[in-house]
């Protein structure tokens, strides 16, 4: 296990003082301290869990990444299994940062959590924990996106005796009850649950939105393999037009399951997966759906076809000897265009999985660095409060800031504008929302969004 840095009771962290102070132990906290050590930078770790406790605590039981192994590129700390072109499952990725960590001996506090973050008039930080007050001369949040579960209001509607889990509580079939489930949503999570689900025989209803997916593997090698030789990982957001746009676009989905395939909903629709639109309402018994099934799925394909223009535009340009592939055919349409309705007793649906994102939970922190939707205004970390810094956003400065291939570079940054002193007031070029969004007060406040 790593070495924790041991606190005394209630109120062992009071007067104690850092030159920086990371709140959060994850993949990108961890990063962000082992650069602090190469630098030589006193610091200190806090983690309101344990190690790896996100990946443990919160993903189902079959899950996996959905990126090769090999991209998992920690600082100092790249993949050391023996399967680089394969996923590794929920438990190999709790190890996998365990060893981490045993490999630099982070000062990491597990089982602290930070109560409110502040600032004196001198501009030091005031650090408020359940152990205690402390100060520091700089702070990094490495608190990561998936921090508020996001439901939809609608979910109030639904019959008493409809069992609902958002997809940070689900785990495998066999906790649902028996019969037919809903699946809400199309990301990530929303098709590989729904995936879970099908491959256990359960009747599956998945609602779609408009998230577009990706090939597992064209023309001989893993998308991923084609797009990290295309450059497309080290574009930085600031290449953008549509910058804010793009930190809030929904992932495309794919997986790593058993080696790693497509998602396809047409298939899982020739195999008895009931389609739908968007769900748009409930009523009595009833859940309705938009009539926008045929617009989701054509746009999901219509972006998986992209990608691969784009990886056959490179072949051509560069001569890279790959193998002809056929393009996809789809194997299923929609009956018909228009919304529908399900009576959830007629269909025995006896439970819904909402896969419907996360959402951040900044109010603790009192200081003026947020635009008017909650979200922390930075430049690639760097808020306009000198000193205040952000680790692990998606789309943080690359595609791969919130993941495991990307966090070093942003780490390494920060750690250089830290240890140096450069320390200033970035001008933030971009905003969105509305200020009354910010952080309101009342029962009414919903987190803002992060993760589709």
């Amino acid at each position: 296990m790593s070495r924790l840095v041991s606190v005394p009771g209630d109120g062992g962290l009071d007067g104690l003082h850092r030159s920086v102070v990371v709140i959060g132990g994850g993949q990108a906290g961890l990063s962000m301290s082992h650069c602090l050590v190469q630098r030589g930078v006193d610091h200190l770790v806090l983690e309101k869990g344990v190690l790896g406790n996100e990946w443990a605590d919160r993903r189902w039981d079959s899950f996996c990444l959905v990126t090769p192994n090999w991209q998992c590129a920690l600082p100092g700390f790249g993949y050391d299994g023996p399967d680089p072109h394969g996923f590794m499952l929920r438990d190999e990725i709790v190890g996998y940062l365990r060893r981490y960590a045993d490999s630099f001996h982070p000062p990491l506090i597990e089982g602290v959590e930070v109560t409110r973050l502040g600032a004196e008039r001198g501009g030091r930080f005031v650090v408020r924990t359940g152990a205690g007050t402390l100060t520091a001369d700089h702070v990094v949040v490495a608190t990561g996106p998936y921090q508020v579960p996001l439901t939809p209001r609608v979910a109030e509607r639904l019959p008493d005796d409809v069992v609902q889990v958002h997809s940070s509580g689900y785990r495998n079939p066999e906790q649902l009850p028996g019969g037919a489930v809903l699946v809400v949503g199309t990301g990530q999570s929303g098709c590989q649950i729904a995936e879970d689900l099908h491959l256990a025989g359960r009747r599956v209803h998945l609602a779609t939105g408009s998230a577009p997916r990706v090939a597992r593997r064209y023309r001989g090698r893993d998308v991923v393999d084609w797009l990290e030789d295309m450059g497309y990982y080290r574009k930085s957001i600031d290449e953008f037009d549509d910058a804010d746009a793009v930190r809030l676009r929904a992932n495309h989905y794919v997986t790593g399951r058993d080696g790693g395939r497509d998602i396809d909903l047409r298939a899982f629709a020739t195999q008895g997966m009931v389609l739908h639109g968007r769900l748009t309402g409930v009523h009595g018994g009833a859940v309705e759906f938009g009539d926008d099934l045929r617009r989701n799925l054509d746009a999901a394909d219509a972006v998986s076809e992209s990608i691969k223009d784009s990886c056959d535009a490179w072949i051509a340009a560069t001569g890279v000897d790959a193998p002809h592939e056929d393009r996809y055919t789809p194997v299923w349409e929609p009956a018909h265009d228009g919304p529908t309705s399900v009576d959830l007793a007629a269909e025995g649906i006896t439970s819904v999985v909402w896969c419907t994102g996360f959402g951040r939970d900044n109010r603790w922190i009192d200081l003026p660095v947020f635009d008017g939707r909650g979200y922390p205004a930075h430049h690639r970390g760097a808020t306009s409060f000198p000193g205040l810094h952000f680790l692990g956003l998606p789309w943080q400065w690359t595609w791969g800031s919130g993941r495991f291939c990307g966090v070093a570079g942003d780490a390494e940054h920060i750690a250089g504008l830290v240890s140096s002193s450069r320390e200033t007031a970035f001008e933030v070029p971009w905003l969105s929302g509305t200020p009354a969004s910010t952080s309101p007060s009342t029962d009414e406040w919903v987190a803002p969004r992060t993760v589709a």
